[in-house]
């Protein structure tokens, strides 16, 4: 299992699709996973600090959580099948509960729990993005184009 980090929710342009874009701890791969408007949401809002007036479903579920002393201790991406993640949140006693991946990651930023992927999901989801020159001939285009759509887009777009 390899550590992930969130960078941020994105939109995928043209399609206005919603993504969660993922890097792994040390590395330039990430990992971008579609996901649903309300999950985005959840996820953005989470990161600007927002705090609705009410408990949104990810903030009730850690506060469920929390009141009965039964703490998420990380959350793990399991599985890809078709572009569908599999993720599955993981307690005290290696309890584990099936999640969808969107879900997953909301409840692991509002927890503070570690997100881990497994390794042969990251071997056939994933993308390296390089910071420097060495990009491989041929992928140059493929690797700015992917870094134009991440700057292209905010979290704010899910407020619409």
């Amino acid at each position: 299992m390899h550590e992930l980090e969130v960078v941020g929710v994105r939109i995928e342009l043209p399609s206005n699709q919603p993504l969660v874009l993922l890097k792994e701890a040390n590395t330039q791969r990430h990992l971008p996973i579609w996901i649903g408007a309300p999950e985005a949401s959840a996820i953005a809002m989470f990161q600007q600090g927002i705090v609705p007036p009410r408990p949104l479903t990810h903030d009730l579920m850690i506060s469920t959580l929390q009141a009965l002393h039964a703490p998420l201790v990380r959350v793990e991406i399991v599985s890809v099948l078709n572009a569908v993640f599999t993720a599955e949140l993981v307690f005290a006693d290696d309890v584990r509960v099936d999640a969808r991946s969107s879900d997953a990651i909301a409840l692991a930023l509002r927890a503070q729990c570690p997100i881990l992927c497994d390794e042969r999901v990251l071997d056939e989801a994933s993308v390296m993005v390089s910071d420097d020159s060495e990009v491989a001939e041929g992928e140059e285009d493929q690797v700015r184009e992917f870094r134009e759509f991440l700057n292209e887009v905010e979290p704010e777009d899910f407020d619409k």
